[in-house]
């Protein structure tokens, strides 16, 4: 194998782990913007505050997009593993 073809399987990991960690960054996001604005407007400084609504919030999108991570990753594997362990 190349190092072409290594750099191209690695890269394509990456992306891979890019996508399927997006849901859950962008949701911690969101939330953390939502309550820190919140706090902000209350003048509230509760630490749980920030953490529990993040938790749950993060909880229900990973339940949401789980079946979407487990295709992408299974392509990933039948697409490179499997064609690299045949080869």
């Amino acid at each position: 194998m190349s190092d072409a073809e290594i750099i191209g399987l690695l890269r394509e990991y990456l992306w891979a782990g890019v996508w399927i960690a997006s849901p859950l960054l962008i949701t911690a996001l969101v939330v953390g913007i939502v309550i820190g604005l919140f706090q902000a407007l209350t003048s509230i400084q509760e630490l749980t505050l920030t953490f529990v609504p993040k938790l749950v919030a993060m909880l229900i999108a990973f339940t949401m997009c789980i079946g979407f991570s487990a295709n992408l990753m299974l392509s990933v594997f039948n697409e490179s593993v499997v064609r690299f362990i045949a080869n």
